[in-house]
């Protein structure tokens, strides 16, 4: 990722951060209809992992400007997903409903170079989790 992408990620975030609790129902609504299989992984009261979202979600865009910083964590999540049942054909659909939710949150603000950054972000951090969890380098996109 580029400086300047990074910023795009972190800038376009932050706009989507004051409706968080919508943006996570938006994201998990959009998730379970493009795989209905991975509702079963969650919990049928979704307020608490809505929550988790965002946060996990606030801590790596802050950090990506330090990637290193956000790896360690990155690893644990990736590995304690394998025991929820994720798997690496997972990765894209969840990137694909996180595009979908920033380009509906962001509206006008969702332009093609924030779409961009935010593909490469998905990609760099989900390659990495997927290698970390499953021993292959993997870009989810």
């Amino acid at each position: 990722m580029t400086p300047e992408q990074v910023k795009l990620v972190q800038e376009s975030f932050a706009k989507v951060a004051p409706i968080s609790e919508q943006a996570a129902s938006i994201f998990y609504d959009r998730l379970f209809e493009v795989a209905p299989a991975v509702r079963a992984m969650f919990p049928s009261d979704m307020t608490e992992q809505r929550r988790k979202l965002m946060a996990t979600l606030a801590v790596v865009v802050n950090g990506l400007s330090n990637l290193a910083s956000v790896l360690p964590a990155a690893s644990a999540l990736a590995k304690r997903h394998v025991s929820y049942g994720a798997r690496p054909e997972h990765y894209p659909a969840v990137g694909g409903a996180l595009l979908w939710t920033l380009e509906k949150g962001l509206g006008d603000a969702w332009t093609p170079e924030v779409a961009e950054a935010w593909t490469a972000a998905y990609g760099t951090l989900s390659g990495y989790m997927i290698s970390e969890a499953y021993g292959t380098i993997q870009a989810a996109e």
